[in-house]
C-alpha cells in the first residue's frame, strides 16, 4: 500500500473499521493453510520504513550469538532494495508473502507492530516488542475519541514481552495497550545501549558525522528533532511547519553552531527548512543515535527523544511553540517544559536567547535530574533481549 493510502485508512475511523474486520477475516482464512516454522524470526522496524532502532540492535546481537545459528532471519521493508542486511532474507511488507511469512514465524521482533493494524497473532508466535520511546503524548486508550491520532481497534492482549526504560512507561503502556504488567521487562531499549558515554566510540562517531555531512570541525551541533502533529496534513500526509526563521538562527548562532534538522518518520514534508552551510536536513540519515552522539544540544518539543538523549547527559531544550494547541488536540501526560528548565521558551527568540546564554552545567543538571526520574535501566538491553528471546523459543 502507498503511504497516502495507509494514512487515509489510519486517520479515517470508518475506513479503518472496514479494513480491520475484512483484513482479519482474510488473514484467519489464510492461517488455515500455513505451517509453523520454528526456526523463523521476523523483524519489523517502524512499519517497514527502516533498518534501525532496537530491532536492528537485537538482530546484530543475534547474528554474533551462536545460539541463533540455526534460525532464519527475515526483515520486512516497504522498499527492500534500499536496505542491506548481513544475514537472512528481505521481503516487502503488506504483500501476500509478508503475511505468509509472519503467520509461519516462531518469533516477531518489532518496535511498533507486526499485524499492520489488525489482530491475528497465533499461539506459536513469541511476540517481542521493544516499542520506540517513552511516552510524553498520550497513547492507546488514553487518546481522546475526538483526536486524529491513530489508535488500533484491537486491544493488545497478545504481546508476550514489552520492554521499558523505567516504571513510568511500563505503567502507562500496561494500561493503554492492555498488556499485563508482568509481561514488561525494565531493561532499557536496545537502541540506547550505545548512548552510554564511551569516550573513544563516541569520538569516532562524532568524527564520522562531521566528515559525512561536511561540517566544519570548529562548529558545535544543535540537533533539532520535533515530533509530528496528526492534525497538520497535506493530501493525507503529515507535514510540519515550525514558526522559525532560519536566517535569524543563522545570524545569531552560525559563528558557533550548525543545525541538524531531523523530522519524525511520520512527516512527509517539512516547511520552512531550507538547507545551506548552517542548516542540514538529516531526516533521511539512517542512524539517529549517531546524530545524537555527535550533537552538543538537543532541541525538541513533545518527542520521546528527550528520554533517550538524557542518557548522554547533554543540554536539552523544549521548544513547545504550540503547547496549548498540541496539549488540547493531542494530549500530554505532563508538561515537559519545567522538567528541562524551558518553561519560558515559547518563541524562537526565547529559544535563541536560551541557547546563547546557556549555563552548560545548569543545563546538564536538568538533564541528569530528568534521566534519574524516568530512566532506570540502560546499557545492556541488546544482550538481555537476546537471552529472553532465546529462552522463550529454543
Amino acid at each position: 500500500m502507498s503511504v497516502s493510502l495507509i494514512n487515509r485508512i489510519k486517520y479515517s475511523k470508518l475506513l479503518y473499521k472496514i479494513y480491520y474486520y475484512c483484513g482479519n477475516f482474510a488473514i484467519v482464512c489464510l492461517k488455515l493453510f500455513i505451517k509453523p516454522q520454528n526456526d523463523l524470526i521476523v523483524f519489523v522496524s517502524f512499519g517497514g520504513r527502516k533498518y534501525d532502532d532496537s530491532p536492528r540492535c537485537i538482530y546484530e546481537q543475534m547474528i554474533d550469538d551462536h545460539r541463533f545459528d540455526r534460525y532464519r532471519f527475515v526483515w520486512a521493508f516497504i522498499d527492500p532494495a534500499r536496505h542491506n542486511i548481513a544475514r537472512g532474507e528481505k521481503i516487502k511488507i503488506d504483500t501476500f508473502k509478508y503475511y505468509k511469512t509472519i503467520l509461519a514465524a516462531r518469533c516477531w521482533i518489532t518496535n511498533s507492530s507486526v499485524e499492520r493494524g489488525l489482530s491475528f497473532k497465533g499461539k506459536n508466535v513469541f511476540y517481542f516488542n521493544t516499542w520506540h520511546g517513552t511516552p510524553i503524548k498520550k497513547m492507546g486508550s488514553d487518546i481522546d475519541a475526538n483526536s486524529q491520532a491513530f489508535s488500533s481497534k484491537g486491544k493488545d492482549t497478545v504481546t508476550d514481552i514489552m520492554l521499558a526504560q523505567g516504571q513510568y512507561e511500563a505503567d502507562i503502556f500496561s494500561r493503554v495497550f492492555n498488556i499485563d504488567i508482568d509481561r514488561f521487562r525494565i531493561i532499557g531499549l536496545p537502541r540506547n545501549d550505545e548512548l552510554v558515554p564511551n569516550n573513544d566510540a563516541h569520538k569516532n562517531i562524532r568524527e564520522k558525522i562531521f566528515k559525512t555531512l561536511n561540517i566544519p570541525t570548529d562548529k558545535k551541533i544543535i540537533l533539532y528533532a520535533p515530533t509530528f502533529r496528526e492534525y497538520l496534513k497535506e493530501d493525507n500526509n503529515c507535514i510540519i511547519a515550525p514558526p522559525i526563521d532560519l536566517n535569524k538562527w543563522k545570524a545569531r548562532l552560525a559563528d558557533e553552531y550548525v543545525v541538524l534538522f531531523r523530522a519524525h518518520y511520520e512527516i512527509t514534508k517539512a516547511l520552512n527548512i531550507i538547507e545551506d552551510s548552517f542548516t542540514y536536513n538529516v531526516s533521511d540519515y539512517g542512524n539517529l543515535n549517531e546524530l545524537m552522539i555527535a550533537s552538543d544540544i538537543l532541541v525538541s518539543d513533545y518527542s520521546s527523544i528527550f528520554f533517550d538523549y538524557s542518557i548522554l547527559n547533554k543540554p536539552m531544550f523544549c521548544f513547545a511553540y504550540d503547547y496549548e494547541e498540541y496539549s488540547t488536540k493531542r494530549g500530554l501526560y505532563f508538561d515537559m517544559r519545567p522538567e528541562l528548565g524551558s518553561q519560558h521558551i515559547a518563541t524562537e527568540d526565547d529559544l535563541l536567547d536560551a541557547i546563547t546564554t546557556m549555563d552548560e552545567e545548569v543545563a546538564k543538571g536538568y538533564c541528569q535530574e530528568f534521566r534519574d526520574k524516568y530512566i532506570t535501566a540502560y546499557g545492556k538491553a541488546s544482550k538481555l533481549s537476546a537471552d529472553i528471546i532465546y529462552n522463550a523459543i529454543k
